[in-house]
């Protein structure tokens, strides 16, 4: 069964973590929530979450694939946090996926990991000024290698079930998008 780490920040999208987490579960991935530090995590619009552990518990562990959730202020605090670009360049120089949607491509860009590739993001959450080695799209989803990019709330779904067909193949993604009355 793959298994797939999201930290939550405090500030993190609701619309894009819940989805993330509740998709990849329907299609029977193992997904750890981390949050930055011990207990419930405050999204961005109020909504509490409690994470399944810390992430210093889960600092060391490899997973199949690290996601990022956006929103403000929770890819800036997911950005200041030393240990998240430690465990996306070893995940990534293992030549597992990372993933991020929203604000948070600016984390795997800070990270060194959009650098020569080409991804998509929220309007302004990344620029090319500030990141030249990065090719901007305009897809929904975009997937470069072992990177998946996503561009907001209204890309998770579509996010979530690239990232199932990149796991687990496209007959479960087609499964669990069948489920969700949504046409493949």
């Amino acid at each position: 069964m793959p298994r797939v780490l999201i930290p939550l920040a405090e500030g993190f999208e609701e619309l894009e973590a819940i989805t993330l987490i509740d998709l990849l579960r329907r299609a029977e991935i193992e997904v750890v929530t981390a949050g930055l530090v011990e207990g419930p995590v405050v999204a961005s619009r109020g909504t509490v979450v409690v994470p399944d552990t810390a992430l210093a518990a889960v600092v060391e562990q490899d997973f199949d694939m690290v996601v990022l959730p956006g929103g403000l202020p929770g890819a800036q605090y997911l950005d200041d946090d030393p240990r998240v670009h430690r465990i996306l360049q070893r995940h990534h120089a293992a030549q597992r996926y990372t993933a991020a949607i929203c604000a948070a491509p600016k984390v795997l860009a800070n990270a060194g990991l959009l650098d020569g590739r080409a991804a998509t993001w929220y309007p302004g959450a990344v620029t090319a000024a500030d990141y030249p080695r990065v090719s901007p799209r305009q897809e929904p989803v975009v997937v470069d290698g072992q990177v998946v990019t996503s561009r907001g709330p209204g890309t998770a779904m579509d996010f979530a079930l690239a990232l199932i067909g990149l796991l687990t193949g496209e007959a479960r993604r087609a499964e669990v998008e069948q489920q969700l009355q949504r046409e493949p």
